[in-house]
């Protein structure tokens, strides 16, 4: 398990381009992005209740997406969707609420929820958000655009770093929409 890639914008565009490394401040997010903040900053969020805790500091997308979604004819790559860290070889939407994924050396993020697609995705490449918004054989929606996270110890994270997985005690809580 490691780091693929670092992305960060400090516009609220819908893809962040990769950088050699970002800084995770505690209690914000990454240095520099448009997300970072200790409240929301996510523009629909921010109308609703500006005041709201953010519970989207740090976006993770797993890489192995872009192979499935390459299949399909789409070519994604690190960054794109809007995600801050792009990483290989865990399974991040397989993980409960309160997982805590230590990035690097001392950076420590804490998951709280899925990241809920929207139409801007389309724009991105028409026809995406039908793939990334997929329905099991019981009909349950499944979200594959990454998880959302707080950072609960700072550090700097770069391409290729080291990434370990913390479940939280039993019973575990999956993750829903933040």
């Amino acid at each position: 398990m490691r780091i693929h890639s670092v992305n960060r914008d400090t516009q609220h565009h819908f893809s962040k381009p990769p950088v050699p490394e970002i800084q995770l401040i505690e209690g914000v997010g990454v240095e520099g992005d448009a997300h970072a903040g200790a409240t929301v900053r996510h523009r629909h969020l921010v109308r609703r209740d500006p005041s709201a805790p953010n519970l989207r500091q740090v976006h993770l997308i797993q890489s192995e997406l872009f192979a499935d979604l390459a299949a399909a004819g789409f070519e994604v790559g690190p960054g794109d969707l809007g995600e801050n860290v792009t990483t290989a070889g865990v399974d991040l939407l397989a993980l409960p609420v309160g997982t805590t994924l230590q990035l690097g050396d001392t950076a420590v993020v804490t998951l709280t929820g899925l990241r809920d697609p929207c139409s801007q995705i389309n724009k991105f490449r028409k026809g995406l958000l039908k793939q990334v918004l997929r329905k099991t054989a019981e009909g349950e929606l499944v979200r594959l655009t990454g998880v959302m996270s707080v950072v609960t110890r700072g550090g700097v994270v770069r391409p290729g770093d080291k990434l370990k997985v913390v479940r939280p005690p039993e019973p575990h809580q999956p993750l829903d929409l933040v």
